[in-house]
């Protein structure tokens, strides 16, 4: 008896599929990147206690489904290379070329003992497989993860106080700021110093509030840097001054001081009695504008340095970091967000372009520097959360509309969270509308008072890894799958949009 030939189903008819098979069919049904294999973030974190923590977190689990994500964490390294507390890090741009060391950056930790270490830290994900030879023993129980590509590469001694800043505009040259009011710019080919950049030492006015200079003396020092995109031009804000120094990169000279005036002090908390002293400055992913923060508040000037818009947090409280996030909204355009840490654990998010016109209500007066308003906020006490964020991180996950952002806070807890990129942008989209009339300067601190009330929380915690230590600064970067590890393919933090083109940009002051 011969077989039955099958019919195939017509359009529209269903088929009746075995156990097991539908499960197998709705997976596929779902986006691709719905399959993603998990996401392993190196993280490097800073302490008081002078120790230097490496901790890898895996995220396991589809990111678009409804199961919740969970996350592994293991130790990596722990060293205490400085004699005193670790004040900053910095890490390298990947290399575009196919030797061994594109699978490594280099890291770089400044202390307040006046020296910095460099570091080789492997960007492939460690295996899966089981390592050969027994476990590595441990007193905490924590899951350890030795990675042998990691290797010290020396120390650099050329500044003579507590160093504040380092950044590698590119994997070519390091820069660093240092309370000696010098900026010392290194080339990591080997190690040489370039150029230093002098900074005037500020004139005596009194002796601010908090002020820790010995008696008769006067706060002074570099406290950040930011180099813009084009790499010819440099901002930096400095211990007790009320203004801030561009300095052109092409002939390594000072190109100009611009002052902050007392009403715009004033604007930000910046009263009589305060420093009144810029303590973070970045740049944006187009080189458009660049942000100042301060104690309590922070400051955004446009192109022509002048102040677009103000930043104060709803309830007010103290700013420890600023970052710039870029949200890609398709192929050809792409968004900057500005994100902030505060004192009382909350990380929030800005949109630059969503400011009204400043307006005055007399004609001879000067126009108030409007408020620019908060579109989304992670963490705080609606969360539990109320230790200071000293730190964190924006990572861009690679084939996906998600960020990972990286938090470290001053009690010792690195918390993971997991943001949808359409969180932000659809608010900000609104925001962006066309303003009313009502929108003067009078009612800007009334308006921004009850927006801050009813902010929008964004953002989802994925995991909390207790350091143990108090954390004073954090780094972190994707790394490559061990199975296709291209160069290409290392997501980096807040630097990465600035690395992409400025290998071949070198003809400034910076290069050799």
């Amino acid at each position: 008896m011969g077989k039955r030939k099958r019919e195939k189903p017509g359009l529209g008819e269903s088929v009746d599929l075995p156990v097991g098979v539908e499960k197998k069919k709705k997976l596929l049904d779902g986006p691709l990147d719905s399959l993603a294999t998990p996401v392993t973030v190196q993280i490097i974190v800073g302490t008081y206690e002078k120790v230097l923590h490496g901790v890898t977190s895996t995220v396991i689990g589809q990111i678009n489904s409804e199961q919740p994500l969970g996350v592994e964490f293991a130790d990596t390294f722990l060293i205490s290379p400085h004699g005193s507390a670790i004040r900053c890090l910095a890490i390298s741009p990947p290399s575009s070329s196919d030797s061994a060391k594109s699978h490594k950056v280099i890291l770089a930790s400044g202390s307040s003992d006046q020296i910095i270490n460099l570091y080789h830290i492997s960007t492939v994900a460690p295996s899966k497989q089981k390592p050969k030879g027994s476990p590595i023993p441990t007193l905490g129980g924590n899951k350890l993860i030795e990675n042998p590509k990691n290797r010290e590469l020396g120390s650099l001694q050329h500044h003579s106080a507590s160093v504040n800043a380092l950044y590698f505009p590119t994997r070519s040259k390091l820069l660093s700021a240092a309370d000696d009011n010098t900026i010392a710019v290194a080339r990591t080919r080997d190690w040489t110093v370039l150029s230093t950049i002098k900074a005037p030492i500020p004139k005596a006015h009194g002796r601010p509030s908090g002020d820790t200079a010995p008696l008769g003396g006067t706060p002074s020092g570099v406290n950040d840097l930011a180099i813009h995109p084009s790499m010819k031009l440099m901002v930096s804000v400095g211990k007790g001054e009320k203004c801030m120094r561009l300095w052109n990169l092409v002939t390594g000279k000072k190109a100009g001081v611009l002052n902050f005036e007392k009403d715009l002090l004033q604007g930000i908390g910046e009263g009589r009695w305060a420093s009144g002293e810029g303590r973070r400055v970045e740049w944006n992913s187009l080189g458009e504008e660049f942000v100042v923060g301060f104690e309590r508040g922070c400051v955004v000037f446009g192109m022509d340095s002048k102040p677009k818009c103000r930043i104060l947090p709803s309830p007010n409280t103290k700013i420890h970091q600023l970052h710039y996030v870029t949200l890609s909204e398709d192929s050809t355009t792409a968004k900057d967000i500005l994100a902030i840490s505060t004192e009382d654990g909350r990380i929030l998010f800005y949109s630059t372009a969503s400011v009204p016109d400043s307006k005055s209500t007399e004609p001879s007066s000067k126009p108030e520097t409007p408020i620019c308003e908060a579109i989304g906020q992670m963490g705080g006490a609606a969360e539990g959360l109320t230790g200071r964020i000293k730190d964190f991180e924006v990572l861009k996950i690679p084939n996906s509309q998600n960020l990972l952002i990286v938090t470290g806070s001053s009690d010792g807890a690195i918390r993971l969270w997991l943001l949808d990129e359409a969180e932000l942008t659809e608010k900000s989209s609104v925001l962006e509308g066309p303003k009313n009339d009502l929108e003067n300067s009078k009612t800007h601190a009334s308006s921004d008072a009850k927006a801050n009330a009813a902010i929008t929380r964004v953002g989802t915690l994925l995991g909390t890894y207790e350091a143990g230590n108090r954390i004073t600064c954090l780094k972190a970067f994707v790394m490559l799958d061990p199975g296709n590890s291209k160069p290409n393919g290392l997501v980096e933090g807040n630097n990465a949009n600035r690395a992409n083109g400025l290998e071949g940009n070198e003809h400034s002051s910076l290069s050799s």
